[in-house]
């Protein structure tokens, strides 16, 4: 996901910060990534084919996969958030396939968009879609600047104290390396003494950090973490040999093994480690938007246009076979 505003480089046993370089525009962009001119934007591709069979449409005209109105769904949206005829949502416009800027950099596009506009065409809504940072969508989710939040959010403990969730995509984080490197990242023994770039604030830099727990607990060195301020650094970084790994959402790491010539995944792990956990659309707590949502994304499910939302940009095995409500209520009981 989005990193911080500022590049640091943190061991965590000791939390030094270091000042990292910023060379790159905030935009991760197909082919471009490791490309460090800000005026090689009129040349961009409106798509790619990359290795795994899909075209990536990375252009402003999206052709958006749509539905209809499912009126039962529609009926159960709180009349606080339906009367003013909108779906306020925010996606954080930073990681590809996810949810990006297209080649004007401007537009958000990707899967995290394009369910959403399901979901407002099932509310029987307009898409009201804000462009925001991953540290911000919580306080403006909190203070109801957003409705919902479509932006890879995976559920947990800390996460359900203020939100509800409507369950939609299966929530991985893969690490990717250079395609040279011998890496092959299973668990915390496999990490030792390496540097490694994560996001703040996600599922997977707690990942990390309990896995650094367990190596000191063993008396093995930590990984050291490291944090940038966009994925096109961070992505340098890891191209130019700065870090070993970059541990980030599966969908965003496949997709550079499948467009780019220099990486490869070696590793893949749950975004709950060590439970399991979902990516889902997220609102405020007992605000009642959730449900509807819920009802919404299942009739995406029922008449198939989540499956080709998915199938578009790649991430058909990443499909549940229905979505739920989640709630502190039920977090962790399966239902």
């Amino acid at each position: 996901m989005l990193r911080t505003t500022r590049s640091t480089t943190i061991r965590s046993t000791r939390k030094t910060k270091l000042l990292s370089l910023a060379v790159l525009p905030a935009v991760v962009l197909p082919v471009l990534a490791g490309c460090a001119d800000p005026g090689a934007s009129a040349a961009k591709p409106e798509s790619e084919a990359a290795k795994n069979g899909i075209v990536y449409n990375t252009s402003v005209d999206q052709n958006r996969i749509r539905s209809e109105k499912d009126t039962a769904a529609a009926a159960a949206v709180p009349a606080a958030i339906a009367k003013d005829g909108k779906l306020t949502v925010a996606t954080t416009a930073g990681s590809i396939p996810l949810s990006f800027h297209a080649t004007d950099d401007k537009t958000a596009i990707g899967v995290e968009v394009d369910i959403a506009q399901l979901v407002a065409d099932k509310l029987g809504l307009d898409l009201d879609l804000q462009v925001t940072s991953w540290e911000n969508w919580p306080l403006k989710t909190q203070s109801g600047d957003f409705e919902a939040v479509f932006s890879n959010v995976g559920i947990n403990a800390a996460r359900v104290k203020l939100f509800d969730f409507s369950t939609y995509r299966a929530a991985f984080m893969g690490f990717e390396a250079k395609k040279n490197s011998s890496y092959d990242i299973k668990g915390s023994d496999d990490i030792s003494g390496l540097k490694i770039s994560v996001g703040s604030g996600t599922n997977q830099e707690k990942i990390l950090l309990a896995w650094n727990k367990e190596l000191e607990a063993k008396g093995k060195a930590p990984a050291t973490l490291q944090y940038y301020s966009s994925d096109a650094d961070t992505i340098l970084a890891l191209s130019s040999g700065r870090t070993d790994l970059n541990l980030a959402p599966y969908p965003s790491v496949t997709y550079r093994e499948n467009t780019r010539d220099d990486l490869k995944v070696v590793g893949k792990v749950n975004a709950g480690w060590p439970s399991e956990t979902l990516v889902a659309a997220t609102t405020l707590k007992g605000n009642g938007l959730a449900p509807a949502i819920t009802d919404a994304l299942n009739s995406t499910i029922k008449d198939g246009t989540y499956a080709k939302v998915l199938e578009r940009w790649g991430l058909s095995e990443e499909a549940v076979p229905e979505s739920k409500t989640v709630t502190e209520a039920n977090f962790g009981t399966g239902k």
